[in-house]
């Protein structure tokens, strides 16, 4: 079985922080992130996502923690709306003249989107130096189903983003129907990228079925997104504020175990980030996967 890392994806959370779960001695950000990585070998930053990392955070990371860091790409890269706001400045002008408060990539051009990947990347360069840079989170949106064009995006992604691995996480269901599940897996075996698997609630618009999979022989990710009923709520801590039960995890464990025979290494990061809901899910997990 190759290395499972569990963590979570976020450290930060102001619920967490009231939950009680950092000791009263980890009253600062660099004491909390220590005090997370004594506990974790990983953890998932989502800041990336809405706006772009700064070197400076990055080198702060490498330097107060052991754990590797998956990030998050920003939002403009994955299809998802981006304030104007988010922009660096020097980009502004470009997404100002469609006179909206929110673009999509195509709205600013292959121009703006490179050098917003340059950047992306050159910021994360102290995690990479380091040795923490663990998987670029390619999250897609509910509004991008699968077609050529859009296998053709993803692929163009990795290739922006290489050298550093990315993983890819659908939000749009038709990439997993039972008619296109194999095809979609195939194409990402072909190009070595690696699927996220998620749990998370069915029966919505946007449900993708807990299919696990290995389409990279190097690294497998899972995303445990809970299953709240209140899934399509506009409250975040509504959507994710769900605490997986001791029968549940014990289910997943020989599940990741499975997965885990099929690459090199296993990351499974819980993002129920309610209070400390996915701290204590994932120690309960990482227990349960000791040998």
């Amino acid at each position: 079985m190759g290395q499972v890392q569990v963590g979570t994806a976020s450290w930060t959370d102001r619920t967490l922080l009231e939950s009680g779960w950092y000791p009263p001695e980890a009253d600062t950000p660099e004491q909390r992130l220590r005090y997370y990585a004594r506990q974790f070998p990983l953890v998932e930053v989502d800041a990336t996502y809405y706006a772009l990392p700064g070197e400076q955070t990055a080198a702060l990371w490498a330097a107060r923690t052991p754990a590797a860091f998956n990030i998050k790409a920003f939002s403009l890269f994955t299809h998802h709306p981006t304030p104007v706001a988010a922009l660096p400045k020097d980009l502004r002008p470009a997404a100002e003249k469609t006179g909206k408060d929110r673009v999509y990539v195509k709205d600013v051009g292959p121009a703006v989107a490179d050098e917003a990947w340059q950047r992306f990347s050159a910021a994360l360069e102290p995690l990479r130096s380091a040795g923490k840079l663990g998987a670029i989170l390619l999250q897609f949106p509910p509004w991008f189903p699968i077609s050529r064009a859009r296998k053709d995006y993803i692929v163009a992604c990795a290739q922006r983003a290489a050298p550093d691995r990315v993983c890819v996480e659908f939000r749009n269901r038709t990439w997993m129907t039972p008619g296109n599940q194999d095809e979609t897996l195939g194409f990402l075996t072909e190009h070595q990228l690696p699927y996220v698997c998620v749990d998370m609630p069915q029966g919505h618009r946007d449900s993708i079925p807990p299919v696990l999979a290995a389409t990279a022989p190097d690294l497998a990710v899972v995303r445990m997104h809970g299953h709240s009923a209140k899934w399509d709520s506009k409250d975040i801590h509504e959507r994710f504020g769900y605490r997986y039960t001791d029968a549940e995890l014990t289910q997943w464990a020989p599940k990741v175990r499975d997965l885990a025979q099929d690459a090199t290494g296993t990351h499974v990061l819980f993002n129920n980030c309610y209070r400390d809901y996915a701290q204590v899910n994932a120690q309960q997990l990482a227990a349960l996967l000791q040998p």
